[in-house]
């Protein structure tokens, strides 16, 4: 009975490792891809500033020129 259960307790044992160190590896994997995440972020929001301003900029524009 005691031997099933040390090899059930070695499978868990050698998962647990296993996980540990697959975890560690791909953590640089990780943040790469949170990295390009937040840079694809920024972009859209600094677009979207852009965007905007132009809009402003625009219906600035149109209220000027329908007073004058």
């Amino acid at each position: 009975m005691l031997k099933p259960m040390m090899g059930l307790a070695a499978t868990g044992i050698l998962a647990v490792v296993l996980w540990k160190l697959l975890a560690v590896l791909l953590l640089p994997l990780f943040g790469v891809a949170l990295m390009l995440v937040f840079t694809a972020l920024k972009i859209a929001f600094w677009a979207g500033v852009i965007l905007f301003a132009i809009w402003l900029f625009r219906r600035i524009s149109r209220r000027e020129a329908a007073t004058a």
